[in-house]
This record gives structure tokens, C-alpha cells and sequence, in this order.
């Protein structure tokens, strides 16, 4: 049986056309039930395609020549929704004519034009934007949100919990995910106020949520492998982001560097050449990409700018995955499943929150 077919987005990424079609094609030939509307220059498209029989009889193109650049305000993009191919996927979904949306452009033009075309679930304020990320464990750990909420209140973040161990259920199996919010220390006086309210909401609610909750994480060992989901604001989630992708690409640089400063390092490369590949695929962004914008009455996920076409078929695997577990109405689930206790220290917390300001 196949899938509710997934809208690609065909014009965004830093090279567009040619990896958003490369990439949806190698995800098609690992799996032979995807079905894609793909969005943009029907000529281009077209010629891409001659390269991808196999994608080809299972796509059906939407003609747009309109793109939302990197530079482009989410205002400007709300604007032009119609005549773009951001915009027209988005649309796709909404509409129901494709189950979800993949896109590699804008991020913010991204996220404003999902939220007004597709609006947020039933109990969600704010949606969050999650991905995941490498750890040491056996299972990737599932990170939100990563930029799309600055500023989040008890609400927001108890909300992402939520949203987070529904989408970890999804990728990990795992019944009770282990969830824990991104903070300065690990003690219960650590952090804000928002922060600690929102702990002890979730430690209340734990067992009607089927979370394993303790607290508080250090976001040195957000990828240690001992924790599946990982809550905080977009700021701080952002900047944990950026200094993880840093990192190992520091870490790569330097083995690189090493490896070259002279022929014993070269010899010691080609004997620890098998360690290195090991690493640098653990280390690869783009066996990691796919961020999905949860909360939403529909699915739609990221794709990194510059991700290459395995990394584009990756986030059509992650897009696939959501579709085939229903996402959408695990969160549905999860919200409903809150005692009326947590929601009572919800709202207080909120109370509380607004008489401090």
C-alpha cells in the first residue's frame, strides 16, 4: 500500500532542482511505495527527471517558476505564497492533495507560511521546529525546538515535551522516552522561572504522559546517549544547534589536518582509515537531516540548505516515517491524556509567570 504522496519542494536547497530531484529519486528506489508531487520549473523538473525513470512514473509536477530566496522576510514570503513553489507545496498539503512537504529553502519564510496555511493542533500554542541529532546511544536524540519560538513560556515548553516524546516514539520505539529540559546546571534551583515551572508540571504529568522525566540537562551531554528528548526555547535551542555542528566540524578539520602534517600521519591514516569513515558518517550532517515542524494540522519538514541528495532522501525517509506513524495524532493523544492536575499547574504557572512580569 503506498503512501499519501509527499509535495518536494523542487526549487529550494543552495542547488534546488537537480538534489531535490536526485534526492526524492534515491529515496524512492529504497522505498518503492513513495509517491511525490514535486514543485517548481516543470522544464527543469522535466530534465531532471530524464536521470530518474523510476521517479518519474511515480511524480506528478506542479508548474511554478516562482522561488522564495534566503533572503526573503517571512512577510514577503506570506505574500508571494500563491506563485511560489514553497508556498504551492505548503498549499499542497493543506488542501490534501499531498500528505506532507519538504522543503530545503528559508527556514522563518518556512515556518510562517506552514503556520498560516496549516494552522496549529488543537492545545498547541506554538509549534516547534525538532530534529534529530547523533549520540553515542543507540538511538538519535530528538532536539526542540531549534529556532522557530525565541522566547517560550512554561506553556510552550511542556507543549514541546509533548510534541518531542510523541516524535520519539516514532524514531526510537521507545514507550516511555526519557525527556529532559535544556538548562544551565542540573540542580532544581538552576535556570529560569519558566524552566523550573515547566519541570515540575512534567514531573506531575509523567505518568499520564508515559515520560520518563528528571529534570534538567547540560547541553554537554544532550548527545551522550542517555536522554531521548531534549526541551528548550528556539535562542538556546538554536545556538546548542550551531555548536554541535561546529564541533564536529572542527573535530573533522583537525583529524584532516593531523592526518596530512606528515608521512607517519598519512601511514597512520590508512591504518585507521576504517575508525575515520565510521566517524565522519556518525559525524555527517546528512544522515541526519530531516527537522520537522511539529504542532501543525499537517506535516512539513526541513531539509538543510546545503544537504546532498542522500541527505535529501533522508529527510523524505523522516517525512515518510511521521506519515506512516500518524504524528499528528500521537500528539493529539498525549494532550488529552494530561490529568487535570498538570493542566490545573499549567495554567497556574502561566498565572504566575504573567504576575512577575
Amino acid at each position: 500500500m503506498s503512501l499519501p504522496r509527499i509535495a518536494v519542494d523542487a526549487m529550494g536547497g543552495d542547488e534546488g532542482v537537480r538534489v531535490m530531484v536526485e534526492g526524492a529519486a534515491l529515496a524512492r528506489r529504497r522505498h518503492d511505495r513513495f509517491k511525490f508531487l514535486l514543485v517548481g520549473d516543470e522544464p527543469r523538473i522535466k530534465a531532471a527527471l530524464d536521470a530518474h525513470p523510476n521517479l518519474r512514473a511515480s511524480s506528478e509536477i506542479l508548474h511554478t517558476d516562482g522561488v522564495i530566496t534566503g533572503e526573503d522576510k517571512p512577510s514577503q514570503a506570506i505574500r508571494r505564497a500563491k506563485s511560489t513553489s514553497m508556498g504551492l507545496a505548503i498549499n499542497a498539503v493543506k488542501t490534501g492533495d499531498a500528505g506532507a512537504a519538504v522543503s530545503g529553502g528559508n527556514t522563518g519564510a518556512l515556518m510562517a507560511m506552514s503556520k498560516l496555511a496549516l494552522r496549529t493542533m488543537p492545545g498547541i500554542d506554538r509549534p516547534a521546529l525538532a530534529a534529530l541529532l547523533p549520540t553515542l546511544g543507540d538511538n538519535d536524540v530528538v532536539m526542540l525546538d531549534l529556532g522557530a519560538n525565541t522566547e517560550c513560556d512554561t506553556r510552550n515548553l511542556v507543549q514541546f515535551a509533548i510534541m518531542g516524546a510523541a516524535y520519539s516514539r516514532v524514531v526510537t520505539g521507545r514507550e516511555s522516552p526519557r525527556v529532559r529540559l535544556l538548562n544551565i546546571g542540573t540542580e532544581e534551583t538552576k535556570g529560569t522561572d519558566e524552566l523550573r515551572d515547566a519541570a515540575n508540571v512534567l514531573k506531575a504529568a509523567a505518568a499520564d504522559l508515559s515520560i520518563s522525566f528528571d529534570g534538567f540537562t547540560e547541553a554537554d551531554k544532550v548527545c551522550r546517549g542517555d536522554v531521548d528528548v531534549v526541551v528548550t526555547d528556539g535562542f538556546s535551542g538554536n545556538i546548542a544547534l550551531k555548536a554541535i555542528e561546529g564541533t564536529a566540524r572542527f573535530v573533522g578539520d583537525l583529524l584532516r589536518r593531523s592526518f596530512a602534517s606528515s608521512l607517519r600521519s598519512k601511514i597512520g591514516f590508512l591504518v585507521s582509515r576504517p575508525a575515520t569513515e565510521l566517524l565522519k558518517h556518525h559525524l555527517d550532517p546528512n544522515n541526519h537531516n530531516g527537522a520537522v515542524f511539529l504542532g501543525l494540522n499537517g506535516i512539513v519538514v526541513k531539509s538543510h540548505g546545503s544537504a546532498n541528495a542522500a541527505g535529501v532522501a533522508n529527510a523524505v525517509a523522516v517525512t515518510a516515517r511521521l506519515l506512516e506513524e500518524d504524528v499528528t495524532d500521537r500528539i493529539t493523544a498525549d494532550l488529552a491524556r494530561v490529568g487535570e492536575e498538570s493542566l490545573r499547574m499549567l495554567r497556574n504557572g502561566a498565572s504566575a509567570q504573567e504576575e512577575r512580569a
